[in-house]
């Protein structure tokens, strides 16, 4: 009888702490954590880490963040680091660099990695785009701003042609993107601390639309036309159309244009800021933090 009793007695170790007979996660060899990370979204890799020191060297293994980098990371990361720099980074270290915006081309454009999709979202300046009689300052004048991610917006007081072009190139990771004109009606500034928008040139943008075009070296091709008529002094993102990247492997060409070229009146009264282009899943949550 008492030896029932004492088999049926926990054990304890030599701390005096009870010994557990089920196995616990932290129990798990450095590897198999790193493998059940790669099923895991990088947020909850970050959380996992925090645990405990193993679990912090699990989630610095390369063969983890380069599964969460897209296919052709290398080529995306080019426009950003040269090689030397590139080959100092453990792919931890490249993720975190990838996923916030890195500016590059002169400061005129912007990248970054989508977390949720793992995609390649894009800000193109204004001072990158291709802009009928930008250098004449009758019509247009670049304005400093801290509401761009540029700090500068190009600004239209009146003009009868009114077009803006751009393009670019680069292999996109593989999904369905959308490209956006952000803009403003109105030029604003800010007075004693308070944000205040000078309307006074605002004209023509009701008369006639404008036309928003996209059209890659695929030939996939959007035509979108609307009127400017959005609240003044408030940035409206304008969509232009979507398009769709089956191989990352290829390049992608993509040249977009917003153009008023009807000449029987002017048109004024507008700030432009950059293009955007986003994953589609996410673009609403995108514009939404800018």
């Amino acid at each position: 009888m008492g030896a029932n009793i004492s088999g049926g007695l926990p054990e304890f170790d030599r701390n005096g702490d009870v010994y557990s007979t089920k196995p616990r996660l932290v129990d798990l060899p450095e590897n198999c954590v790193a493998l059940i990370m790669t099923r895991l979204d990088p947020p909850e890799i970050c959380r996992l880490a925090r645990l405990n020191r193993m679990f912090r060297r699990a989630s610095s293994a390369d063969f983890i963040w380069e599964s969460k980098l897209p296919s052709n990371y290398r080529v995306i990361a080019h426009k950003v680091f040269d090689e030397i720099t590139l080959r100092k980074f453990i792919k931890k270290d490249l993720y975190a660099k990838l996923s916030r915006p890195n500016l590059f081309d002169d400061g005129t454009k912007e990248l970054w990695i989508d977390k949720n999709t793992g995609r390649l979202c894009l800000s193109i300046s204004s001072k990158a785009l291709r802009i009928t009689g930008i250098d004449d300052r009758r019509y247009w004048s670049h304005i400093p701003t801290d509401e761009s991610r540029f700090q500068s917006v190009a600004y239209v007081q009146q003009i009868w042609w009114f077009e803006v072009g751009g393009e670019f190139e680069i292999q996109f990771p593989s999904g369905t993107y959308s490209l956006f004109f952000r803009i403003q009606l109105g030029k604003t500034s800010k007075r004693l601390g308070r944000r205040i928008c000078n309307s006074e040139h605002i004209h023509g943008w009701d008369i006639k639309p404008v036309r928003f075009q996209l059209a890659t070296s695929d030939n996939q091709q959007a035509v979108s036309l609307c009127y400017l008529n959005k609240n003044p002094g408030s940035w409206s993102h304008y969509h232009v159309g979507d398009f769709k990247v089956t191989n990352p492997d290829i390049s992608t060409g993509i040249k977009f244009s917003m153009t008023q070229i009807d000449c029987t009146h002017t048109k004024g009264g507008l700030c432009i800021d950059s293009v955007l282009i986003l994953p589609k899943e996410c673009a609403k949550e995108v514009i939404g933090s800018l």
